[in-house]
């Protein structure tokens, strides 16, 4: 585990070099479905309540995921880069958002939430043990924890170059860990693991020769398929992350 935080690279250059840099934005993108698909989980998955349910994003980069569930939820989120606020504020206008690090939770209240979101945020983190744990603290019985981080053991990673792939180009992150590690710290903490499952071979090329449009429409189709049908089928093995749905108990 790596505990230095590499703030200086926190940057609105963070975005443009490596958060989004080989993933389009606009519509019908990978990211565009994709956000779609995180938000569905958390309609499906959080506890049902009244309208003023309170939902927090954790890293919640440049807004669009608490854009589509304003509506629905209370939405806080929360990241550390500047522009990032700027850009939530813009594209989530209902929802709050702070300029903060995930390793301090404590402004929040005891069972405030009925759903905390961290897409790509804990391998970013020094303990992310901790943050797990304050998460289930914010957690109204019931509530939902939904995260998405690299899996660095799935099945194709043999064939890539390990230091410079999806997961390896991005030096910010510190903790890559493998589904078990994951499941064991959300199972300390007091969570039940609801769904633990992959998002797709999405990071071709994996083979020499073959075009790799081609890659991406035979390995990514699965994980295409997933997302239209908003299920959660695709194996961990099958995965260049790793998604996890758990559920404080209550």
């Amino acid at each position: 585990m790596n505990d230095q935080v590499p703030v200086e690279h926190y940057t609105r250059e963070y975005f443009e070099k490596w958060n989004y840099s080989d993933r389009p934005l606009g519509k019908y993108s990978m990211y565009w479905f994709a956000r779609r698909y995180y938000a569905a989980l958390a309609q499906r998955y959080a506890p049902p309540g009244d309208s003023n349910r309170k939902l927090l994003e954790l890293g919640c980069g440049l807004g669009h995921l608490l854009g589509l569930l304003q509506d629905d939820f209370h939405c806080i989120g929360v990241d550390l880069i500047d522009y990032s606020i700027e850009q939530t504020r813009l594209n989530a206008p209902k929802a709050e958002a702070y300029q903060m690090s995930a390793d301090d939770l404590s402004r929040f209240e005891t069972g405030t939430f009925s759903g905390v979101i961290a897409l790509h945020l804990v391998e970013h983190l020094p303990h992310p043990q901790q943050t797990i744990a304050e998460v289930y603290r914010l957690l109204r019985p019931g509530g939902l924890w939904l995260f998405a981080t690299p899996h660095p053991d799935y099945s194709l990673r043999r064939f890539k170059d390990r230091e410079n792939d999806a997961i390896g180009k991005d030096k910010t992150h510190i903790n890559v860990h493998p589904p078990a590690q994951w499941r064991a710290w959300c199972e300390a903490a007091g969570f039940r693991m609801v769904k633990h499952f992959g998002d797709g071979l999405w990071d071709v090329p994996y083979l020499p020769l073959i075009p790799k449009t081609l890659q991406f429409a035979l390995f990514g189709l699965p994980a295409f398929l997933q997302v239209v049908t908003r299920t959660t089928l695709t194996p961990l093995s099958l995965g260049v992350n790793q998604i996890g749905v758990a559920r404080k108990p209550g």
